[in-house]
């Protein structure tokens, strides 16, 4: 009995729970269960008779008017009488009924382009006039063009790698005639002042390594040809003695601030330097290592005997040292000289070149391997290459002469 009044309490409890909102919504959405829904029925269209003796072809379709009254009417129900109301057919309508006339498609005949045969005389008259008329047309023009001399478009042409001619080279020269050369060619052409005989010479050695370094100085027997100043830092006894032998500028610690304030200003060719003086050039380093200038012992430029080394400078003493392509560049001489003068200059170069020479590169021969090629020129003439044999006899020449 207990159960069963439980059930009861429960059931009411449901009955009495409020009703989601959301029903009546989808109450408003659904049908009405008291209206009737009232079939429609269609009358069945009549098939249409085939006749033997029709056409083929496919009749021509009707008028919108015409066709209304042929086809069968589809119909309506009526709500009053429950009777088939007549009406005109739509295109809704036929898309649904399954025997509905259809309009056959209409052909037209392909074109296709006449032939040249199939032309007629009159079309081919016509075009053969049309070409005449043309061509008389171009033949005026070229007439028009030919009396007022029209120049007709140069055609440029499509362009191509032209390559460079290479200059023949020029054949190493015995010494003598590379001078005579050399001398000849400066004649040709009128300078404003007396040129400088260079040499040039391209050597066999890396001058990035420190061990295959190639500098050094010499003196020329017949000089350089050019007035050369000299700068002389010494003081005391030694100052004295520059000033005996011909230097331009003797000076000390003065001389130093007076470089070293006036803007990098240089009036000498050449500066020598006692050896307690080189702690003190340091002040100047700057300026005179760039210009070459700088004293140093392996070149004799740093010396205890000033006089001497004055003297050398005066009469014509040089340095030369490779550069970063291993060529060396100096001048030994200008072209007024003497064709003798020059060959001892040149031979004098050339022995101070071997004693130059690396210590990597003494088992080589003494040539060979060292000195790559030799060429002699003006300052602003062209250059003639010198054989190795010819340079030899002059270097060995000097020798024998500094030996007398």
């Amino acid at each position: 009995m207990a159960r069963l009044e439980l059930l009861f309490s429960h059931g009411r409890r449901h009955l009495s729970a409020p009703k989601p909102p959301f029903l009546g919504f989808l109450r408003f959405f659904s049908s009405d269960s008291s209206t009737v829904i009232k079939p429609i029925s269609y009358p069945v269209k009549p098939q249409e008779s085939s006749s033997s003796d029709a056409p083929s072809q496919t009749p021509a379709p009707q008028p919108e008017s015409d066709s209304s009254s042929a086809r069968p009417e589809a119909t309506v129900p009526d709500s009053s009488s429950e009777q088939p109301i007549p009406r005109p057919w739509t295109r809704a309508d036929a898309r649904f009924v399954k025997d509905a006339p259809r309009i056959s498609p209409v052909s037209y005949p392909t074109k296709v382009a006449p032939l040249p045969e199939d032309r007629t005389s009159e079309a081919t008259e016509g075009g053969d006039d049309a070409l005449k008329r043309e061509a008389r047309e171009i033949e005026s023009n070229e007439r028009v063009k030919s009396y007022f001399r029209v120049q007709a478009e140069e055609v440029i042409p499509f362009p191509t790698l032209i390559k460079q001619e290479k200059r023949p080279q020029k054949l190493p020269m015995d010494l003598g005639e590379a001078i005579r050369e050399m001398k000849a060619s400066t004649t040709t052409k009128k300078r404003n002042f007396l040129e400088t005989v260079e040499a040039h010479v391209n050597l066999g050695v890396d001058p990035r390594r420190g061990d295959q370094m190639v500098r050094g100085a010499l003196t020329l027997p017949h000089g350089s040809g050019k007035t050369v100043r000299v700068a002389v830092f010494a003081e005391g006894a030694a100052a004295e003695e520059a000033k005996a032998a011909g230097a331009d500028i003797v000076g000390g610690d003065e001389l130093i601030e007076e470089i070293k304030t006036g803007g990098g200003k240089i009036n000498f060719d050449k500066c020598i330097a006692t050896p307690m003086f080189m702690p003190r050039l340091s002040k100047i380093a700057r300026i005179l290592g760039p210009r070459g200038l700088m004293p140093n012992p392996k070149l004799g430029s740093v010396t205890s005997n000033v006089s001497i080394a004055v003297k050398e400078a005066k009469s014509g003493r040089i340095d030369f040292k490779i550069d970063k392509t291993a060529i060396i560049h100096v001048g030994l001489g200008k072209v007024n000289f003497s064709d003798e003068a020059l060959r001892e200059n040149i031979g004098a170069f050339v022995n101070a070149l071997l004693l130059a020479k690396p210590v990597g590169l003494k088992k080589t021969s003494k040539y060979a391997g060292y000195v790559k090629n030799f060429t002699l020129s003006s300052t602003m003439g062209p250059g003639f290459p010198v054989s190795i044999q010819s340079l030899s006899v002059a270097a060995d020449n000097y020798v024998k002469l500094q030996v007398k």
